[in-house]
């Protein structure tokens, strides 16, 4: 069984840092594509970025555009998946989840029904 485990979040000022890391075990995910998505209360699950099994291709939402970087390495035993957050704003204050697509299709969907594994959840807080 895939499990996800995220790590990294904290209470930072705005305009500060934070690299949040997914760890996957149960199995190699090297082939697929994972993501990260943000939930704040009384708000969907949203779509922050993606990236493809090689990481030669990724995606992101505009909010995010040139503040967030997601990158990976995949290794014979692992996948870590990393999301590095700079300039941070109160707007991006929620709970970040680490998701993968277990599809052999390269693509990176936005909907979050289309990722079929989860980790908990890291709590990411921007005071202004």
């Amino acid at each position: 069984q895939v499990q996800l485990v995220e790590s990294g979040g904290g209470l930072v000022q705005a305009g500060n840092s934070l690299r949040l890391s997914c760890a996957t075990s149960g199995g190699p995910v090297s082939t697929y594509t994972m993501g990260w998505f943000r939930q704040s209360p009384g708000k969907e699950r949203e779509f922050v970025a993606g990236i493809i099994w090689n990481g030669e291709r990724t995606d992101y939402t505009d909010a995010v555009k040139g503040r967030f970087t997601i990158s990976r390495v995949n290794t014979n035993t692992k996948t870590m998946v990393y999301l590095q957050m700079n300039s941070l704003k109160p707007e991006d204050t929620a709970v970040y989840y680490c998701a993968l697509r277990w599809r052999l299709i390269v693509e990176i969907p936005i909907l979050a029904n289309e990722y079929q594994y989860w980790g908990q959840g890291t709590q990411v807080t921007v005071s202004s």
